[in-house]
Order: C-alpha cells, then structure tokens, then sequence
C-alpha cells in the first residue's frame, strides 16, 4: 500500500496519520496514530534506568566497536554517498537560483526551517518534515533488494524509502539545522517479540535522548521505549554494538541453559 500525494491543505492532519500507519508496515510495527505511542511500546526492562540522570549513549549501555561487521560496511557506502549529497548541497546553499537538484533545494528548505527553531522545536521539526517528505516503502519493492542504505537526497528524490532512509536522512539534517554531531546517533534496535529491526534516530537535549521515529510525531526518551532493545549505534566515528539490557541478557542466559557463552546477536542480522 502507498501513500498517494495529498495536496490540500486541510488534508494534512489525514495524510500525517496515514503516512505514520503505513510507516508501521514498512519496518514491521504496529498501527499507531500520529503523536501517539501503543501503551505496549514502553518498556520495563528500561525503565529501571533513572530517567532523570544524563546518559552518555541512548539507554544508558555500554557500548563494543564494530569495525567490521555488515552495519560498517552499510554505513561506509552511505557516508560516502551523504558526502557527495552535501556537495550539492553546499552548491545549492550558495545559489539557490542555479541549484540543479530539486530535492537539495528541499532538504534545504528543511534545514532552514528546523534552523529558526531551538531546542526540543528543532528537533521536532526535522522529525515532521523527513516523516512527510517520504512515503513508506520497503526496499524489496522499492529497489528488488532486502536491504538498501539510502543517503538524503536519494530518498528524497525517489520519495520513498523505508526505517533507516528516514533516520539516515533526520541524522544529517540535524547536523546541518545546528545539532552538535556528538548529541547524534543511528540507532537500530530490535523487536523482542517478533526479532524485526527498527532504525531511529536518537538526538540528545538537555541530557536526554529522544528517539525520532518515522512512524509517530512524538518523540520519547529511550527509557519509555518497551518491546524493543537496542542492538547497535552509529555515531560520526563508528558503528558500535550496545551491550544488552539486564533483563533482555538475563532471559538470554535462561533460554540457552548454563552451556551459553552469553548473547549471540549477529551483526548480518541487521536488515529492515
């Protein structure tokens, strides 16, 4: 099912829900509305986590570099790929008149208007914006492929894309609306129920982590998310690998029996 172009004004409140919906679909959620969250998305195996305390990473987890892994090797082609988006970018910065990409020109637009907000308002912003600039789509019908790493102007050229073409496109939007590179991560978590990962980006404000997500409007903290453990990071540097949470390595350990050697969760594993 795709979302069809919406023109009208007063069609916008609709075209926000049913983009977010079918944005569930995409990345193998549940149906929510927009601005809302299922109660059964927060998590207790978080919230043990005081969610008045700054973190240093999303969730308060240690963190494993990944130097090579199958998420690297992504990441390394789409930052190569983000490089020369903002090439075009920079052209089209300096003159709007004779920019020759129309979806730099609104990326731009996007930037420009999270610029003249502050704070919790920047960051909301670029979430709306990237979440209605882009239809839902899986990559196998999208491209033919399980799983593609789309950089920003490529998605907003297609108009499509699926969880990580959004956050990917949110992470270097941020960064250039003025959030440091050090209050931003990619992050991909996974579902505890149905094992199907999920790409979000995470931004930290006044010490806090909030989660942009293609499928809602609102931004929660990372200690309200339920049903979903992180499994890896990406920073400006690297990809790194979060360590799990007590509870998630604690029923590990139990299903695997005292022969484990502790938890087992590949890097190829990592496709939506």
């Amino acid at each position: 099912m795709i979302l069809t172009m919406l023109s009208s004004i007063g069609s916008r409140v609709s075209a926000q829900a049913i983009v977010v919906a079918i944005g569930l679909m995409i990345c193998g959620a549940r149906a929510a509305r927009a601005g809302s969250l299922p109660p059964d998305q927060f998590d207790h195996s978080l919230a043990s986590i005081d969610s008045a305390r700054p973190s240093e990473e999303p969730f308060g987890l240690s963190t494993t570099a990944l130097p090579e892994s199958p998420v690297q090797e992504k990441w390394t082609v789409v930052e190569h790929d983000i490089a020369a988006d903002m090439k075009i970018v920079t052209l089209c910065r300096s003159d709007r008149a004779r920019c020759p990409s129309a979806p730099a020109l609104r990326f731009l637009s996007i930037i420009d208007s999270a610029r003249g907000r502050e704070g919790l308002a920047r960051l909301g912003e670029i979430n709306r914006s990237i979440n209605l600039a882009i239809r839902p789509m899986s990559d196998l019908i999208q491209y033919h492929v399980e799983d593609l790493w789309s950089s920003p102007l490529a998605t907003l050229a297609a108009g499509a894309g699926d969880c990580e073409d959004y956050a990917i496109a949110k992470f270097v939007a941020l960064r250039e609306a003025g959030v440091a590179p050090d209050d931003l991560r990619l992050v991909i978590m996974r579902n505890t129920l149905s094992g199907e990962d999920h790409a979000v980006v995470a931004a930290r404000f006044e010490g806090h982590w909030r989660l942009l997500d293609n499928r809602y409007l609102v931004m929660l903290e990372d200690v309200q998310i339920r049903r979903y453990h992180p499994i890896f990071v990406i920073d400006e540097h690297e990809v790194r690998r979060f360590a799990d949470p007590p509870i998630v390595k604690a029923n590990k350990l139990a299903v695997a029996g005292p022969s484990s050697q502790g938890p087992g969760i590949a890097a190829d594993r990592a496709s939506f």
